[in-house]
């Protein structure tokens, strides 16, 4: 059977941004967790940054298309969530890694990600060798014929971010990508963010200022759903001195600038 492909799926890109978004509000229950948020990213890694609470699951899922904005503008690849249509193709140009995903704990590391790639609707033909490929970026094909529920959480997250590159996605959303990993198994991941972000927008959720210091082209800070900060690791470095709290230059960045944030806040 051909499957007719529906004009918005045809038409050419026009985009300049792979991610804009201008005054974004998002609610996390009857909390405003996303403030008025005005973002443009394109390729490269971008690491999102802030305390606990700052509204950057909540930015993430607004992204991924999980969740709808409460107002203000959002465009993902030149184009907004308008209808069924446009948000499934829209879909398969993306890719996605939660805080916690849900799997079928009998099925193997190799169904997962098939099962993964089935969903996203890549070509059949495509299936094989995509599984193969993002178990190999996760160093995970060793494990492959492994029972998802035998694996460690580490293994875990890697299965979690193999199914979020199987389709090769455009603009790569990770939530905590790096919980239950292990030095070496970071290390790693970092040279793999590095990598995806020579083709693709990458979106990197995490508390752990070195990974962003290391692997990240841009940084963005946000405090209570709002713009603290977005710039380069080296900028960050330069915003604090040795007065300020951390072991490094980036951490000592990182909480000056929510410090003075906040003074700000107060103040206003």
């Amino acid at each position: 059977m051909v499957r007719d492909i529906p004009d918005v799926e045809s038409a050419p890109d026009t985009y300049e941004w792979h991610i804009q978004t201008a005054d974004l509000r998002v609610r996390a229950g009857k909390r405003l967790a996303v403030a008025g948020l005005s973002l443009r990213l394109g390729q490269g890694v971008h690491g999102l940054l802030g305390p606990n609470g700052a509204g950057k699951t909540t930015l993430i899922r607004s992204l991924s298309t999980v969740q709808r904005p409460a107002g203000g503008h959002l465009s993902l690849l030149g184009r907004q969530q308008d209808g069924r249509a446009e948000l499934r193709a829209l879909r398969r140009r993306l890719g996605y890694l939660p805080q916690e995903f849900g799997y079928y704990p009998r099925f193997t590391v190799r169904e997962f990600v098939e099962y993964m790639a089935w969903l996203k609707e890549l070509e059949p033909s495509r299936v094989p060798d995509a599984v193969q490929h993002a178990l190999d970026r996760v160093g995970l094909t060793d494990r492959a014929e492994d029972r998802m529920k035998s694996l460690s959480g580490g293994m875990l997250r890697r299965a979690g971010i193999a199914q979020a590159i199987v389709n090769d996605p455009e603009v790569l959303l990770l939530d905590e990508p790096t919980v239950g990993l292990d030095p070496a198994q970071r290390l790693e991941f970092r040279n793999l963010l590095r990598e995806l972000g020579e083709h693709a927008c990458v979106v990197v959720s995490t508390h752990l200022v070195e990974d962003v210091a290391a692997a990240c082209t841009t940084v963005v800070i946000v405090d209570e759903g709002r713009m603290v900060f977005q710039g380069t690791p080296a900028g960050l470095a330069a915003s604090g001195d040795a007065a300020d709290v951390g072991d490094n230059a980036q951490e000592r960045g990182y909480t000056a600038l929510l410090s003075r944030h906040r003074t700000q806040q107060g103040v206003a």
